[in-house]
């Protein structure tokens, strides 16, 4: 195996590339949180170093931003191995993919983002792939067809997906290696943000990093985008360190308040609650509702909202709880007999 540094090939812009790829974790140390997926996939990285083979194919999954790309660029490095950077939606035809397989260096890992969006042609070519590190490719049309196969190098594909219920199963099952990351503590993201500030080279007083960590809604993405802005605040008032005053202009502009909720999430709750009493509705109802996309719903905004305790999902439909009605200090309404028996 080789053991030159990682090669990335990303379509990121520029200013994307210097917040999340200068900014992302460049060793195990670096990498907070997860501690689960980081003792197994040790376990896995050490027992195929020893054979002397290739790492299974892993696949991360659970909402954006908690580390799956970075997780795949440290898998890696620390195989001492080449990384290629790619998407499903960016592999239209199995042409597409075959060409991505046939320049594969043995062990080289393939990072394939939003796996779940791979379509039905190009996942059954995967397949062989996959299972025998070979690759079948179809010559000719109709009855003259015949099949050649061609043989691949040993590699590894690390699967990202944010809904891992649209995978088929029998893609599923090829992966070796299953984990979900869950969202992160304030204290594992105030050392993100901590680290994140050395290398932009500006200073953060303790009371900072602990608001910018209550608000990142448990995801270090959303911690970045906020330090970014944050220091933006800092340097047009030509200040060499970010501190609350600093802080609340950004989140006043940005529109998040103190327990990271923004508009998008707040209009969900102050519909649900004002136009639909609480709940429970559909969420065809609540998207139409609120003009927004049941997948943006589901997977952007839902979430967080589950996680903190203001959002139900029941058989019935989405529900606002008391928490919710707390946090804008709605008046709970009283529940009917009916309800009670519920």
């Amino acid at each position: 195996m080789k053991s030159e540094k990682p090669t990335v090939k990303s379509s990121e812009t520029p200013e994307e590339e210097k917040l999340f790829v200068s900014l992302r974790a460049s060793h195990w140390s670096e990498f907070r949180g997860q501690e689960k997926v980081k003792q197994s996939l040790h376990v896995a990285l050490s027992a195929a170093k020893k054979r002397k083979e290739t790492l299974e194919h892993v696949l991360l999954y659970g909402p954006p931003g908690l580390g799956k790309t970075t997780l795949a660029h440290l898998i890696a490095r620390e195989m001492g191995v080449n990384i290629r950077v790619t998407s499903g939606p960016a592999i239209e035809r199995s042409g597409d993919l075959a060409s991505i397989l046939t320049n594969l260096e043995p062990g080289d890992v393939l990072f394939i983002d939003e796996i779940h969006r791979l379509n039905k042609v190009v996942e059954e070519t995967l397949y062989p792939a996959m299972e025998d590190f070979a690759l079948d490719i179809v010559i000719g049309k109709g009855p003259s067809a015949r099949t050649l196969r061609l043989d691949l190098p040993k590699f590894t594909i690390v699967g990202a997906t944010t809904r891992i219920g649209l995978m088929s199963a029998p893609l599923r099952d090829r992966f070796g290696i299953v984990q979900r990351l869950n969202f992160y503590s304030p204290q594992e993201l105030e050392h993100i943000i901590e680290n994140a500030a050395k290398k932009l080279k500006i200073t953060l007083v303790s009371q900072a990093k602990r608001a910018l960590s209550e608000r990142a809604r448990g995801t270090p993405r959303i911690a970045l985008k906020l330090l970014k802005r944050s220091r933006d605040f800092a340097q047009v008032k030509e200040l060499e360190h970010i501190n609350e005053e600093i802080l609340n202009e950004a989140f006043s502009l940005l529109e998040i308040d103190h327990m990271g909720l923004d508009d998008s999430d707040r209009r969900l709750l102050k519909n649900l609650i004002e136009k639909h009493g609480g709940g429970p509705v559909g969420i065809e109802t609540l998207a139409a509702s609120l003009s927004e996309d049941i997948g943006t719903l589901e997977e952007v905004i839902e979430p967080y909202l589950m996680q903190i305790g203001f959002l139900k999902r029941t058989p019935r439909g989405r529900q606002a709880t008391e928490k919710a009605y707390q946090h804008f200090r709605i008046p709970i309404p009283k529940k009917s007999s009916q309800e009670s028996l519920i």
